[in-house]
C-alpha cells in the first residue's frame, strides 16, 4: 500500500511506546482506486459491527437514557494485547492485496472489518463478502474471532447462515496442528487470505466437511456433477448478496459498495447470460483456460432463478449509476437463438432426416431386444415403399 494512502498520528499507550494511527475519514471517496485498502473507519461506523456490543461497557460510560454515551480511552485493552494489534494493524496496511479492505475502529481497536473481493475463476467472482472481526481480551493466546455477513444464506460449506466461519486457523474446525492458531506465528492477514484462496475458490462444494473427511473418493464423475450443481447454487446466493449490499451496505463502505458495482456491472450481467446460455463454465466467465467441452449445460432450476435474479440485479445496477443500460432486461438462451436464426431449410430437412433415422435404429435395437424383429422388419417395408412412393411424385413433379 502507497505510504500515502493514511494519515498517521501518533498517539501513546501506557507504557509509552508510540504507535500509528491511522486518522479517520469522515468521507469515502467515490472509486475503489481511490479507497484505501487499510484505513481507519469514520467515528460512530464501528455500530453496526457483529461484536460492537461485546464489553461495551469496556469502552463507554453509560448515560442516564440507557445508550452509550462518549466512548472513552481504549486503555480497557491490557498493553500487551494493543502492542500485538498495532503490529496487525501495521501488517496489513504493508501486505493487503488489492482485493481486500480493511478498516479499523479508533474507539474500539478490538474491532476490525474486512472485505474481500471474489476471485476470477470461482463462482464467488466479482462480489464482495465482508467479516467482522473481534480480538479476545487474551490475544494473541487466543485466535480472533470472526464473523460473516451472511444476509441469513448459507454461501459456502465453511460459512454458516448464522455468520459462523468455519476454519482451522480459526480453531472452529479440527485440523493438523501446523494449521491451528499459532500465538507465536499466526496473524489477522493470514485469516484473510485463508478465507479468500480456501473458503471462497473453485470449487467449494468440496469444502464439505463430510466429503473431507472421505479423502478421495469413487464415482468422480457423479461428485463433479453434484460439484458443478453446487456452484451454481453459490452463483445465486452471491448475486443476491450483491443486490443485498447495495440496498443495506455496512457502514463505512456504502460508497465504496457502489462503486464497486458500478465499475463490474457490465461483467456480471455478461457472465449471467454466459451462464444461463452455457457459454462459459459456471464461475469461469472470461476464463481462456476452460474448453468448451468442460462446459456443461445449466439445470433447469439455474436457469429459472438466474432470469429473475437477472432482472433484479439490472434494475439495482442502474439504480447505482451503472452504464448497463444497454443490456437487455431479460436473458436470452444465445445459443438457441442463434442456431435457429441461422438455420436454412436445408439444413433443418438434414436435422429431421437424422432425427428419423436416429429414431428408427433405436427401435430396430428395441425390437430385437423384445423378439419383435418381424414386426419392425414389417415396419422398415412399408417405410421402404412410401419413400419410394414420395421418390416418384417429386419426379413426376419435377417433369
Amino acid at each position: 500500500m502507497e505510504s500515502d494512502s493514511i494519515t498517521p498520528s501518533s498517539k501513546e499507550d501506557v507504557n509509552g511506546d508510540t504507535s500509528v494511527i491511522p486518522t479517520p475519514r469522515t468521507k469515502i471517496e467515490e472509486e475503489p482506486a481511490s479507497f484505501p485498502r487499510f484505513d481507519a473507519a469514520a467515528s460512530g461506523d464501528e455500530i453496526d459491527h457483529f461484536y460492537f456490543k461485546d464489553h461495551a461497557d469496556m469502552y463507554f460510560d453509560e448515560s442516564p437514557y440507557g445508550s452509550p454515551a462518549s466512548p472513552t480511552a481504549p486503555s480497557a485493552v491490557t498493553p500487551p494485547v494493543q502492542k500485538k494489534i498495532m503490529q496487525e494493524w501495521k501488517i496489513l496496511e504493508k501486505n493487503l492485496p488489492d482485493s481486500i479492505y480493511v478498516r479499523v475502529y479508533e474507539s474500539r481497536i478490538d474491532l476490525m472489518r474486512a472485505a474481500i473481493v471474489g476471485a476470477a475463476g470461482t463462482p464467488y467472482h466479482d462480489g464482495l463478502f465482508f467479516f467482522d472481526i473481534s480480538f479476545p481480551s487474551n490475544y494473541p493466546a487466543s485466535p480472533p474471532r470472526v464473523h460473516y455477513k451472511s444476509f441469513g444464506v448459507r454461501i459456502n460449506p465453511n460459512l454458516y447462515s448464522s455468520g459462523k466461519v468455519c476454519l482451522s486457523l480459526l480453531n472452529t474446525w479440527s485440523g493438523k496442528k501446523t494449521e491451528r492458531w499459532d500465538p507465536n506465528g499466526s496473524t489477522i492477514l493470514q485469516v484473510l487470505l485463508s478465507i479468500q484462496a480456501l473458503v471462497l475458490n473453485e470449487n467449494p462444494y468440496f469444502n464439505e466437511p463430510a466429503l473431507l473427511m472421505r479423502g478421495i473418493m469413487p464415482r468422480k464423475k457423479y461428485w463433479e456433477k453434484k460439484s458443478a450443481a453446487y456452484s451454481e447454487d453459490v452463483f445465486i446466493l452471491s448475486c443476491k448478496t450483491m443486490m443485498w449490499l447495495l440496498r443495506r451496505p455496512p457502514k463505512g463502505y456504502d460508497s465504496f459498495i457502489s462503486s464497486h458495482f458500478r465499475g463490474r456491472a457490465g461483467t456480471i450481467l455478461d457472465a449471467c447470460n454466459a451462464y444461463f446460455s452455457a457459454q462459459a463454465k459456471i464461475g469461469c466467465y472470461g476464463i481462456a483456460s476452460v474448453k468448451p467441452h468442460q462446459i456443461s449445460a445449466p439445470s433447469a432450476k439455474f436457469k429459472s432463478l438466474i432470469k429473475e435474479v437477472y432482472r433484479l440485479l439490472l434494475q439495482d445496477f442502474l439504480k447505482a449509476g451503472a452504464s448497463v443500460g444497454n443490456f437487455s432486461h431479460q436473458l436470452q438462451d444465445t445459443a438457441e437463438v442463434t442456431s435457429s436464426s441461422h438455420e436454412s431449410g436445408e439444413e433443418k430437412t438434414v436435422r429431421k432426416k437424422n432425427k428419423h433415422i436416429f429414431v428408427n435404429k433405436i427401435l430396430r435395437k428395441l425390437g430385437k431386444l423384445l423378439g419383435l424383429q418381424n414386426i419392425m422388419n414389417r415396419k422398415k417395408k412399408k417405410d421402404d415403399k412410401n419413400d419410394s412412393i414420395r421418390k416418384g411424385k417429386k419426379l413426376y413433379h419435377n417433369t
